[in-house]
């Protein structure tokens, strides 16, 4: 096994961290599949409201392939086929029905499974739109064949649910999946040092490489995983998937039905019980906090996942496809500080030490969601670069995705990232830039340009 050590990076302790108990959720009144969270696809419905489905019953497909399916996670009827400008589809909604009903699919044999009848299964099943592909980021193409398949293992973000604790009774499942996915091209999965002597391990599979990751955040991120283990060139392709859908695969393989029933962190400052919470991908956000909301007078940003990459929503919206946490944290628009950032203090973050709470060794931090500072023009200070493992020089490849340099985009290695990638350097951005948004337009138009 190769271990990796991570030097580069930046690790947030924020407070509010899920306590390791788990809490069913109440069944939500209404679920949502929202085609926003599966990139890189344009949906043609399927469906009609006042249609009943079974879990597992296409909604939509990418109208590219059609081959790509879009599932229902819940059985019931469709109550709203909602659109936004332009007939742009932003949601399907369902009503549950009191007792779910999922359809089955046919099972390939372990002893006959390979890479055609396995591929088959994602696409009938759904799963396959959770996956993304490197370069772009999106949901890959069945046409073309991986070179490789990456899962990481844990998180290492802020507030991050932590998956030895979410696979706890379901690593044969996890087991399962992974063996299945290695029919179709090699895997490599990264682990934590943690998880060494867990019972996630051994993977006892042919075409399986397990890789340990230890060190600072993005440590985590399948895109450092990628760069470390096999980088990305022009022209190949590779998948990844997280290891919660991995369980989903492995559990399809054990009933012949899908189940996108996960166990997701609930935390941040802003929660009553920070704690885990067992829900179906799509349920209002609403019923997934159920009142574990602490009382305050000020306001509070929900988060569709955890802070640093997560969407700002609210109770009325549903639980996003990729999503393994929920977060609240404090808005912080209410507040006006006497000499602002000149002022010396104990309890706020800084990197590069403005402020007297580093004296204070590791603790946990109550940020809110400002940014304490206004928009200026980049200075190559190398403060991306401190919190960038990736062999990439972050700075420049930001300027040339600012400047439209296609060419240059591509010598500094745009098909290997992702925004994800980019969220401690956008943190600790002195000038304030959206880095995530621009490496996600920077790589939809190159996308378009290769198309």
């Amino acid at each position: 096994m190769d271990i990796y050590k991570i030097k580069r990076g930046l690790d947030l302790r924020l407070t509010g961290e899920a306590q390791h108990s788990v809490v069913e959720a109440k069944p939500s009144s209404e679920y949502a599949l929202r085609p926003l969270d599966f990139l890189g696809v344009t949906p043609k419905v399927l469906v009609k409201e006042g249609v009943a489905v079974l879990a597992g019953t296409p909604l939509f497909v990418d109208k590219a392939t059609e081959k790509v399916k879009f599932v229902a996670p819940v059985s019931g009827i469709v109550t709203n086929v909602e659109r936004g400008d332009r007939r742009k589809l932003l949601s399907i909604r369902i009503q549950p029905d009191s007792v779910q009903a999922a359809k089955t699919f046919e099972i390939p044999a372990s002893n006959q499974r390979n890479a055609e009848n396995i591929t088959a299964l994602l696409l009938e099943s759904g799963l396959f739109a959770y996956l993304r592909q490197r370069p772009y980021d999106v949901v890959p193409s069945p046409d073309v064949a991986p070179r490789d398949i990456f899962v990481s293992a844990f998180s290492s973000m802020p507030l991050a649910a932590d998956f030895s604790f979410v696979a706890a009774g379901q690593e044969e499942d996890f087991k399962a999946g992974i063996a299945a996915l290695a029919h179709i091209a090699k895997v490599h999965v990264g682990v934590n040092p943690e998880q060494l002597n867990t019972k996630l391990l051994p993977i006892e599979a042919n075409n399986v490489d397990v890789a340990c990751f230890k060190g600072l955040n993005p440590a985590g991120n399948v895109g450092v995983q990628i760069n470390k283990i096999a980088p990305v060139n022009k022209g190949e392709v590779v998948w990844t998937l997280s290891p919660e859908l991995v369980i989903v695969i492995g559990r399809l393989l054990r009933t012949g039905q899908v189940d996108f029933t996960r166990t997701i962190a609930v935390a941040g400052s802003e929660v009553a019980t920070p704690q885990y919470v067992k829900v179906k991908i799509g349920a209002k956000l609403s019923d997934v906090l159920a009142d574990n909301l602490k009382p305050s007078n000020h306001n509070i940003r929900i988060i569709n996942g955890n802070p640093l990459v997560g969407e700002k929503t609210s109770l009325e919206d549903f639980l996003g496809a990729h999503v393994t946490e929920v977060t609240a944290i404090p808005e912080g628009d209410d507040i006006n500080e006497v000499l602002g950032w000149i002022c010396p203090r104990f309890n706020q973050f800084s990197v590069n030490r403005s402020y007297f709470s580093w004296l204070l060794g590791k603790k946990e931090y109550n940020l809110d969601s400002r940014i304490k500072g206004g928009h200026r023009h980049m200075i190559m200070s190398g403060e991306y670069e401190s919190v960038f493992p990736m062999d990439i020089y972050p700075s420049y490849l930001v300027k040339a995705i600012i400047t439209g340099d296609i060419d240059q985009q591509e010598a500094l290695g745009i098909y290997e990232v992702a925004p994800e990638d980019f969220a401690p350097a956008e943190f600790v951005c002195s000038s304030k830039q959206e880095l995530q948004r621009i490496v996600r337009e920077g790589l939809e138009i190159l996308r378009k340009e290769n198309a």
